[in-house]
Protein backbone atom coordinates (compact mmCIF):
# COMPACT_ATOMS: atom_id res chain seq x y z
CA UNK A 1 0.00 0.00 0.00
CA UNK A 2 2.67 2.28 0.39
CA UNK A 3 3.57 2.04 -3.18
CA UNK A 4 -0.21 3.29 -3.55
CA UNK A 5 0.34 6.18 -1.53
CA UNK A 6 3.56 7.53 -2.71
CA UNK A 7 1.60 6.93 -6.15
CA UNK A 8 -1.62 9.32 -5.03
CA UNK A 9 0.90 12.02 -3.51
CA UNK A 10 2.58 12.52 -6.60
CA UNK A 11 -0.34 12.54 -8.93
CA UNK A 12 -2.89 14.51 -6.38
CA UNK A 13 -2.82 17.69 -8.59
CA UNK A 14 -3.91 15.56 -11.57
CA UNK A 15 -6.06 13.78 -9.66
CA UNK A 16 -8.26 17.06 -8.78
CA UNK A 17 -7.65 19.17 -12.68
CA UNK A 18 -9.31 15.88 -13.71
CA UNK A 19 -12.03 15.80 -11.39
CA UNK A 20 -12.55 20.07 -11.95
CA UNK A 21 -12.86 19.88 -15.48
CA UNK A 22 -15.84 17.09 -15.51
CA UNK A 23 -17.38 19.17 -13.12
CA UNK A 24 -17.34 22.10 -15.31
CA UNK A 25 -20.03 20.14 -17.35
CA UNK A 26 -23.24 20.98 -16.83
CA UNK A 27 -24.78 17.64 -16.47
CA UNK A 28 -27.84 18.85 -15.10
CA UNK A 29 -30.52 15.73 -15.82
CA UNK A 30 -33.85 17.26 -14.94
CA UNK A 31 -33.39 19.94 -17.34
CA UNK A 32 -33.37 19.20 -21.19
CA UNK A 33 -31.49 21.81 -21.64
CA UNK A 34 -28.78 20.49 -20.42
CA UNK A 35 -29.34 17.43 -22.52
CA UNK A 36 -26.16 17.41 -24.51
CA UNK A 37 -23.97 18.43 -21.68
CA UNK A 38 -25.44 15.47 -19.99
CA UNK A 39 -24.25 13.19 -22.96
CA UNK A 40 -20.76 15.14 -23.32
CA UNK A 41 -20.47 14.20 -19.28
CA UNK A 42 -20.99 10.59 -19.88
CA UNK A 43 -18.08 10.19 -22.86
CA UNK A 44 -15.59 11.81 -20.54
CA UNK A 45 -16.60 9.32 -18.04
CA UNK A 46 -15.86 6.67 -20.42
CA UNK A 47 -12.74 7.43 -21.97
CA UNK A 48 -10.92 8.49 -18.05
CA UNK A 49 -12.01 4.76 -17.22
CA UNK A 50 -10.04 4.30 -20.37
CA UNK A 51 -7.07 6.11 -19.59
CA UNK A 52 -7.27 4.05 -16.23
CA UNK A 53 -6.48 1.24 -17.48
CA UNK A 54 -10.25 -0.80 -17.86
CA UNK A 55 -10.16 -3.47 -20.73
CA UNK A 56 -13.81 -2.00 -22.35
CA UNK A 57 -15.67 0.97 -22.05
CA UNK A 58 -18.87 1.85 -23.71
CA UNK A 59 -21.67 4.11 -23.59
CA UNK A 60 -25.00 2.36 -23.24
CA UNK A 61 -28.03 4.35 -25.05
CA UNK A 62 -31.32 3.66 -22.70
CA UNK A 63 -34.30 5.41 -23.02
CA UNK A 64 -33.31 8.33 -21.60
CA UNK A 65 -29.51 9.19 -20.62
CA UNK A 66 -27.23 6.52 -21.07
CA UNK A 67 -24.98 4.36 -18.45
CA UNK A 68 -21.46 4.03 -18.94
CA UNK A 69 -20.50 0.30 -18.46
CA UNK A 70 -16.46 -0.77 -18.37
CA UNK A 71 -15.02 -3.53 -16.69
CA UNK A 72 -11.51 -5.25 -16.29
CA UNK A 73 -11.51 -9.11 -15.52
CA UNK A 74 -8.72 -10.33 -14.51
CA UNK A 75 -9.56 -13.91 -13.52
CA UNK A 76 -12.87 -15.69 -13.33
CA UNK A 77 -12.13 -17.59 -10.40
CA UNK A 78 -11.80 -13.96 -7.95
CA UNK A 79 -14.62 -11.97 -7.00
CA UNK A 80 -15.92 -9.09 -9.07
CA UNK A 81 -16.92 -5.58 -7.37
CA UNK A 82 -19.56 -3.73 -9.01
CA UNK A 83 -18.91 -0.22 -8.76
CA UNK A 84 -21.78 2.06 -9.15
CA UNK A 85 -22.21 6.09 -9.33
CA UNK A 86 -23.69 9.03 -11.29
CA UNK A 87 -22.63 11.60 -13.56
CA UNK A 88 -25.53 13.64 -13.56
CA UNK A 89 -26.36 16.64 -11.07
CA UNK A 90 -29.14 18.21 -9.73
CA UNK A 91 -29.92 21.74 -10.75
CA UNK A 92 -28.13 24.35 -9.88
CA UNK A 93 -30.88 27.02 -9.35
CA UNK A 94 -30.93 29.70 -7.59
CA UNK A 95 -27.79 31.17 -9.48
CA UNK A 96 -27.74 33.96 -7.14
CA UNK A 97 -27.34 32.02 -3.97
CA UNK A 98 -23.60 30.92 -4.96
CA UNK A 99 -20.63 32.58 -3.92
CA UNK A 100 -19.05 31.27 -7.27
CA UNK A 101 -20.84 29.95 -10.47
CA UNK A 102 -21.59 26.68 -9.90
CA UNK A 103 -20.19 25.09 -12.72
CA UNK A 104 -16.88 27.33 -12.49
CA UNK A 105 -15.11 24.90 -9.98
CA UNK A 106 -12.92 26.31 -7.08
CA UNK A 107 -11.21 26.01 -4.04
CA UNK A 108 -11.49 27.31 -0.71
CA UNK A 109 -9.98 27.01 2.53
CA UNK A 110 -9.90 22.94 1.44
CA UNK A 111 -13.03 22.75 -0.01
CA UNK A 112 -14.08 22.33 -4.13
CA UNK A 113 -17.16 24.40 -4.36
CA UNK A 114 -19.17 23.24 -7.41
CA UNK A 115 -22.72 21.13 -8.18
CA UNK A 116 -21.81 17.75 -8.45
CA UNK A 117 -18.85 18.25 -6.19
CA UNK A 118 -19.73 15.55 -3.80
CA UNK A 119 -22.62 14.54 -5.11
CA UNK A 120 -22.27 12.16 -6.72
CA UNK A 121 -19.26 13.24 -9.45
CA UNK A 122 -16.17 13.49 -6.46
CA UNK A 123 -17.29 10.38 -4.87
CA UNK A 124 -18.01 9.02 -8.20
CA UNK A 125 -14.12 9.96 -9.42
CA UNK A 126 -12.71 8.82 -6.43
CA UNK A 127 -13.35 5.40 -8.11
CA UNK A 128 -12.03 6.12 -11.12
CA UNK A 129 -8.86 7.35 -9.61
CA UNK A 130 -8.42 4.29 -7.28
CA UNK A 131 -9.02 2.22 -9.96
CA UNK A 132 -5.78 3.66 -11.72
CA UNK A 133 -3.68 3.32 -9.12
CA UNK A 134 -4.39 -0.18 -8.28
CA UNK A 135 -3.78 -0.65 -12.36
CA UNK A 136 -0.48 1.45 -12.55
CA UNK A 137 0.96 -0.12 -9.70
CA UNK A 138 0.02 -3.99 -10.47
CA UNK A 139 -2.14 -3.90 -6.88
CA UNK A 140 -5.55 -4.77 -8.61
CA UNK A 141 -6.74 -7.94 -6.59
CA UNK A 142 -9.88 -9.25 -8.38
CA UNK A 143 -12.34 -7.92 -10.85
CA UNK A 144 -14.07 -4.81 -11.07
CA UNK A 145 -16.79 -3.28 -13.33
CA UNK A 146 -18.32 -0.12 -13.37
CA UNK A 147 -21.78 1.26 -13.84
CA UNK A 148 -22.02 4.69 -13.92
CA UNK A 149 -25.75 6.27 -15.05
CA UNK A 150 -26.88 9.97 -15.30
CA UNK A 151 -30.35 9.50 -14.56
CA UNK A 152 -30.17 9.59 -10.50
CA UNK A 153 -31.37 13.13 -9.76
CA UNK A 154 -33.97 11.98 -11.65
CA UNK A 155 -35.14 8.83 -10.25
CA UNK A 156 -32.89 6.34 -12.12
CA UNK A 157 -35.94 5.77 -14.82
CA UNK A 158 -34.08 3.65 -17.10
CA UNK A 159 -31.96 1.73 -14.56
CA UNK A 160 -33.46 -1.24 -14.05
CA UNK A 161 -34.49 -1.69 -17.08
CA UNK A 162 -31.12 -1.67 -17.79
CA UNK A 163 -29.96 -4.06 -15.18
CA UNK A 164 -32.52 -6.87 -16.14
CA UNK A 165 -30.99 -6.81 -19.89
CA UNK A 166 -27.83 -6.67 -18.63
CA UNK A 167 -27.74 -9.28 -15.87
CA UNK A 168 -24.96 -11.32 -16.61
CA UNK A 169 -23.07 -9.00 -17.70
CA UNK A 170 -23.54 -7.02 -14.37
CA UNK A 171 -22.72 -10.21 -12.12
CA UNK A 172 -20.68 -9.48 -9.45
CA UNK A 173 -20.35 -10.59 -5.72
CA UNK A 174 -21.09 -6.82 -4.46
CA UNK A 175 -22.22 -3.30 -4.98
CA UNK A 176 -19.95 -0.51 -4.19
CA UNK A 177 -21.34 2.65 -3.94
CA UNK A 178 -19.92 6.14 -2.89
CA UNK A 179 -23.32 8.82 -2.91
CA UNK A 180 -23.35 8.94 0.91
CA UNK A 181 -21.90 10.46 4.02
CA UNK A 182 -19.77 9.95 7.42
CA UNK A 183 -19.88 11.78 10.28
CA UNK A 184 -16.90 13.77 10.01
CA UNK A 185 -13.68 13.41 9.04
CA UNK A 186 -12.30 12.18 12.61
CA UNK A 187 -15.42 10.47 13.16
CA UNK A 188 -15.77 8.11 9.59
CA UNK A 189 -18.78 6.15 9.48
CA UNK A 190 -20.69 3.59 7.10
CA UNK A 191 -24.30 4.01 6.27
CA UNK A 192 -26.31 1.23 6.81
CA UNK A 193 -29.71 2.00 5.93
CA UNK A 194 -31.60 4.67 3.51
CA UNK A 195 -34.50 5.61 3.80
CA UNK A 196 -37.00 5.14 0.97
CA UNK A 197 -39.22 8.41 -1.32
CA UNK A 198 -42.65 9.28 -2.86
CA UNK A 199 -42.40 12.39 -5.21
CA UNK A 200 -45.52 14.28 -6.76
CA UNK A 201 -46.65 17.06 -7.76
CA UNK A 202 -50.09 18.37 -6.65
CA UNK A 203 -52.53 21.07 -8.87
CA UNK A 204 -55.08 22.83 -7.17
CA UNK A 205 -57.17 24.38 -9.50
CA UNK A 206 -60.06 27.37 -8.76
CA UNK A 207 -61.91 29.52 -11.17
CA UNK A 208 -61.31 29.07 -15.00
CA UNK A 209 -58.77 31.45 -14.88
CA UNK A 210 -56.74 34.00 -12.90
CA UNK A 211 -59.24 36.88 -11.90
CA UNK A 212 -59.14 40.57 -10.37
CA UNK A 213 -58.33 40.11 -6.62
CA UNK A 214 -60.56 43.42 -6.17
CA UNK A 215 -63.42 42.43 -8.25
CA UNK A 216 -63.79 38.87 -7.04
CA UNK A 217 -61.48 38.56 -3.68
CA UNK A 218 -63.16 37.48 -0.80
CA UNK A 219 -66.48 36.33 -2.83
CA UNK A 220 -64.04 33.58 -5.10
CA UNK A 221 -61.65 30.35 -3.52
CA UNK A 222 -58.16 30.94 -3.97
CA UNK A 223 -56.46 28.09 -4.86
CA UNK A 224 -52.99 29.32 -3.04
CA UNK A 225 -54.68 30.06 0.33
CA UNK A 226 -56.56 26.23 -0.32
CA UNK A 227 -53.21 24.57 -0.72
CA UNK A 228 -51.85 26.13 2.28
CA UNK A 229 -54.55 25.18 4.19
CA UNK A 230 -54.32 21.52 2.32
CA UNK A 231 -50.62 21.42 3.27
CA UNK A 232 -50.52 22.64 6.75
CA UNK A 233 -52.92 20.02 7.50
CA UNK A 234 -51.21 17.61 6.60
CA UNK A 235 -49.15 17.47 10.18
CA UNK A 236 -50.49 17.72 13.62
CA UNK A 237 -48.79 19.46 16.56
CA UNK A 238 -46.73 16.74 17.18
CA UNK A 239 -45.23 16.73 13.74
CA UNK A 240 -46.82 13.71 12.78
CA UNK A 241 -47.80 12.99 8.87
CA UNK A 242 -51.83 13.07 9.16
CA UNK A 243 -52.43 10.84 6.16
CA UNK A 244 -54.96 7.78 7.25
CA UNK A 245 -52.05 4.26 7.52
CA UNK A 246 -48.97 6.47 6.91
CA UNK A 247 -47.48 4.73 9.67
CA UNK A 248 -49.17 1.39 9.35
CA UNK A 249 -46.15 -0.79 8.06
CA UNK A 250 -43.73 1.79 9.87
CA UNK A 251 -40.78 -0.44 11.25
CA UNK A 252 -40.49 0.38 14.93
CA UNK A 253 -36.31 0.09 15.64
CA UNK A 254 -35.50 -1.10 18.73
CA UNK A 255 -34.09 0.24 21.86
CA UNK A 256 -30.68 -1.33 21.75
CA UNK A 257 -30.44 -0.01 17.82
CA UNK A 258 -31.25 3.53 18.90
CA UNK A 259 -29.00 3.76 21.91
CA UNK A 260 -26.46 2.93 19.41
CA UNK A 261 -27.32 5.59 17.33
CA UNK A 262 -26.91 7.88 20.10
CA UNK A 263 -23.59 7.01 20.40
CA UNK A 264 -22.58 9.10 17.42
CA UNK A 265 -20.83 12.07 17.92
CA UNK A 266 -23.74 14.93 17.70
CA UNK A 267 -24.05 18.26 18.72
CA UNK A 268 -27.55 20.25 18.50
CA UNK A 269 -25.96 23.04 19.46
CA UNK A 270 -23.46 23.25 16.50
CA UNK A 271 -26.22 21.77 14.52
CA UNK A 272 -28.74 25.02 14.90
CA UNK A 273 -25.57 27.29 14.66
CA UNK A 274 -24.45 25.91 11.25
CA UNK A 275 -27.92 25.98 10.20
CA UNK A 276 -27.97 29.76 11.50
CA UNK A 277 -31.89 28.44 13.01
CA UNK A 278 -32.68 29.05 17.03
CA UNK A 279 -34.48 25.48 17.53
CA UNK A 280 -34.83 21.80 15.40
CA UNK A 281 -38.18 21.10 15.08
CA UNK A 282 -39.56 17.09 13.90
CA UNK A 283 -41.77 14.45 15.17
CA UNK A 284 -42.16 14.68 18.74
CA UNK A 285 -40.52 12.11 21.00
CA UNK A 286 -37.37 11.86 18.53
CA UNK A 287 -33.90 12.82 18.83
CA UNK A 288 -32.14 14.77 15.79
CA UNK A 289 -30.69 11.92 14.42
CA UNK A 290 -33.81 9.55 14.98
CA UNK A 291 -35.87 12.39 13.04
CA UNK A 292 -33.29 12.24 10.25
CA UNK A 293 -32.72 8.47 9.72
CA UNK A 294 -35.11 6.04 10.91
CA UNK A 295 -39.13 7.67 10.87
CA UNK A 296 -40.86 9.06 7.71
CA UNK A 297 -41.00 12.53 6.69
CA UNK A 298 -43.47 14.89 4.74
CA UNK A 299 -41.65 18.29 3.03
CA UNK A 300 -43.15 20.40 0.42
CA UNK A 301 -40.30 21.23 -1.94
CA UNK A 302 -41.51 23.94 -4.04
CA UNK A 303 -44.80 26.03 -3.70
CA UNK A 304 -46.01 28.38 -6.70
CA UNK A 305 -48.93 30.15 -8.43
CA UNK A 306 -50.27 33.59 -9.43
CA UNK A 307 -48.01 36.07 -10.46
CA UNK A 308 -44.13 36.15 -8.78
CA UNK A 309 -42.69 38.70 -11.16
CA UNK A 310 -41.36 42.18 -10.47
CA UNK A 311 -43.63 44.85 -9.53
CA UNK A 312 -47.23 43.87 -8.23
CA UNK A 313 -50.27 42.15 -10.55
CA UNK A 314 -53.15 41.85 -8.19
CA UNK A 315 -55.09 38.50 -9.04
CA UNK A 316 -56.24 35.91 -7.30
CA UNK A 317 -55.03 32.93 -9.18
CA UNK A 318 -56.46 29.89 -11.14
CA UNK A 319 -53.79 27.58 -10.24
CA UNK A 320 -51.47 26.76 -7.16
CA UNK A 321 -49.05 24.11 -7.15
CA UNK A 322 -46.95 22.23 -4.95
CA UNK A 323 -43.78 19.53 -5.49
CA UNK A 324 -43.99 17.50 -2.43
CA UNK A 325 -41.82 14.05 -1.26
CA UNK A 326 -41.79 11.57 1.52
CA UNK A 327 -39.48 10.20 3.46
CA UNK A 328 -39.72 6.26 3.77
CA UNK A 329 -38.73 3.73 6.49
CA UNK A 330 -38.47 0.08 5.83
CA UNK A 331 -41.76 -1.57 5.01
CA UNK A 332 -43.36 1.32 3.84
CA UNK A 333 -43.84 1.29 -0.02
CA UNK A 334 -43.72 3.93 -2.08
CA UNK A 335 -46.81 2.78 -3.89
CA UNK A 336 -48.56 2.46 -1.45
CA UNK A 337 -47.65 5.51 0.44
CA UNK A 338 -48.69 6.99 -2.67
CA UNK A 339 -52.02 5.82 -3.24
CA UNK A 340 -52.65 7.15 0.56
CA UNK A 341 -51.53 10.00 0.02
CA UNK A 342 -53.53 10.41 -3.35
CA UNK A 343 -56.61 9.64 -1.40
CA UNK A 344 -56.20 11.87 1.38
CA UNK A 345 -55.39 14.86 -0.87
CA UNK A 346 -58.83 14.46 -2.66
CA UNK A 347 -60.53 13.97 0.38
CA UNK A 348 -59.68 17.20 2.37
CA UNK A 349 -59.77 19.51 -0.72
CA UNK A 350 -62.93 21.97 -0.83
CA UNK A 351 -65.41 21.71 -3.29
CA UNK A 352 -64.27 25.35 -4.46
CA UNK A 353 -61.40 23.37 -6.07
CA UNK A 354 -60.29 20.57 -8.04
CA UNK A 355 -56.92 18.19 -7.38
CA UNK A 356 -54.41 16.69 -9.63
CA UNK A 357 -51.83 14.47 -8.08
CA UNK A 358 -48.78 13.86 -10.40
CA UNK A 359 -46.09 10.54 -9.26
CA UNK A 360 -42.85 11.57 -10.20
CA UNK A 361 -40.78 9.16 -8.98
CA UNK A 362 -39.34 6.69 -5.68
CA UNK A 363 -38.13 4.11 -4.12
CA UNK A 364 -38.26 2.09 -1.13
CA UNK A 365 -35.53 2.14 2.15
CA UNK A 366 -33.07 -0.36 2.20
CA UNK A 367 -30.98 -1.70 5.28
CA UNK A 368 -27.59 -3.24 4.63
CA UNK A 369 -25.99 -5.95 7.03
CA UNK A 370 -23.19 -4.99 9.29
CA UNK A 371 -22.09 -9.16 9.28
CA UNK A 372 -21.28 -9.12 5.53
CA UNK A 373 -18.20 -10.06 4.03
CA UNK A 374 -18.50 -6.32 2.68
CA UNK A 375 -19.11 -3.97 5.71
CA UNK A 376 -16.10 -6.28 7.52
CA UNK A 377 -14.47 -5.48 4.54
CA UNK A 378 -15.60 -1.43 3.97
CA UNK A 379 -14.69 -1.22 8.09
CA UNK A 380 -11.72 -2.77 8.25
CA UNK A 381 -10.55 -0.24 5.22
CA UNK A 382 -11.72 3.03 7.14
CA UNK A 383 -9.82 2.05 10.09
CA UNK A 384 -6.85 1.28 7.92
CA UNK A 385 -6.84 4.86 6.63
CA UNK A 386 -8.67 7.12 9.39
CA UNK A 387 -7.34 4.92 11.92
CA UNK A 388 -10.73 3.97 14.27
CA UNK A 389 -13.37 2.28 13.70
CA UNK A 390 -16.26 3.58 11.64
CA UNK A 391 -19.61 3.57 13.35
CA UNK A 392 -22.61 2.29 11.44
CA UNK A 393 -25.31 4.49 11.06
CA UNK A 394 -28.33 5.11 9.42
CA UNK A 395 -29.04 7.97 7.51
CA UNK A 396 -31.75 10.40 5.66
CA UNK A 397 -31.10 9.88 1.92
CA UNK A 398 -32.53 7.69 -0.67
CA UNK A 399 -30.87 5.57 -2.97
CA UNK A 400 -33.84 3.68 -4.20
CA UNK A 401 -31.33 1.64 -6.49
CA UNK A 402 -29.95 0.08 -3.58
CA UNK A 403 -33.21 -2.08 -3.29
CA UNK A 404 -33.66 -2.92 -6.71
CA UNK A 405 -29.96 -4.40 -7.06
CA UNK A 406 -30.33 -7.06 -4.75
CA UNK A 407 -33.99 -7.79 -6.39
CA UNK A 408 -32.19 -7.96 -9.96
CA UNK A 409 -28.62 -8.56 -9.65
CA UNK A 410 -29.48 -10.63 -6.27
CA UNK A 411 -26.28 -8.75 -4.47
CA UNK A 412 -25.76 -6.36 -1.29
CA UNK A 413 -24.53 -3.29 -1.80
CA UNK A 414 -22.24 -1.53 0.67
CA UNK A 415 -22.37 2.13 1.24
CA UNK A 416 -18.59 3.54 1.80
CA UNK A 417 -19.46 7.26 1.54
CA UNK A 418 -16.62 10.51 1.96
CA UNK A 419 -19.02 13.26 1.84
CA UNK A 420 -20.01 15.02 5.02
CA UNK A 421 -23.31 16.48 6.05
CA UNK A 422 -22.31 19.85 5.67
CA UNK A 423 -21.21 19.74 1.98
CA UNK A 424 -24.57 21.36 0.83
CA UNK A 425 -25.89 19.10 -1.53
CA UNK A 426 -28.60 19.76 -3.94
CA UNK A 427 -28.07 23.40 -2.25
CA UNK A 428 -26.01 26.25 -3.65
CA UNK A 429 -22.23 26.46 -2.67
CA UNK A 430 -21.91 22.47 -2.92
CA UNK A 431 -18.60 21.38 -1.92
CA UNK A 432 -16.65 18.47 -1.34
CA UNK A 433 -13.31 18.57 0.90
CA UNK A 434 -9.98 17.73 -0.61
CA UNK A 435 -9.72 15.57 2.22
CA UNK A 436 -12.41 13.72 2.04
CA UNK A 437 -11.65 12.99 -1.78
CA UNK A 438 -8.10 12.17 -1.42
CA UNK A 439 -9.33 10.19 1.25
CA UNK A 440 -11.36 8.43 -0.40
CA UNK A 441 -8.94 7.15 -3.17
CA UNK A 442 -6.36 6.14 -0.52
CA UNK A 443 -9.35 4.13 1.14
CA UNK A 444 -10.88 2.25 -1.74
CA UNK A 445 -8.06 0.17 -2.80
CA UNK A 446 -7.95 -1.04 1.35
CA UNK A 447 -11.68 -2.00 0.34
CA UNK A 448 -10.38 -4.38 -2.62
CA UNK A 449 -7.63 -6.01 -0.77
CA UNK A 450 -9.68 -6.94 2.85
CA UNK A 451 -12.80 -7.59 0.50
CA UNK A 452 -11.01 -10.26 -1.73
CA UNK A 453 -8.91 -11.85 1.10
CA UNK A 454 -11.91 -12.65 3.00
CA UNK A 455 -13.78 -13.79 0.42
CA UNK A 456 -11.12 -16.36 -0.53
CA UNK A 457 -11.10 -17.24 3.52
Amino acid sequence: MEQLNAYLEANKERFLNELIDLLKIPSVSADENFSNDVLRAAEVVKQRLLEAGVDQAEVCPTKGYPVVYAEKIIDAALPTVLVYGHYDVQPADPYELWDSPPFEPVVKNGDLYARGSCDDKGQMYMHVKAFEMMMKNNALPCNVKFMIEGEEEVGSVNLETYAIENKDRLKADVVLISDTSMIANDAPSITTGLRGLTYLEVEVTGPNRDLHSGVYGGAVANPINILCDMISSLHDADRRVTIPGFYEAVEEVSKEERDQMARAPFNLDEYQRHLEIKEVMGEKGYTTLERTSIRPTLDVNGIWGGYIGKGAKTVLPSKAYAKISMRLVPNQKSEAILHLFTKHFNAIATPSVTVKVRPHHGGEAAVTPTDSIAYKAASKAMEATFGKTPIPLRTGGSIPIVTMFEKVLGVKSVLLGFGLDSDAIHSPNEKFGLFNYYKGIETIPYFYRYFTEMSKG
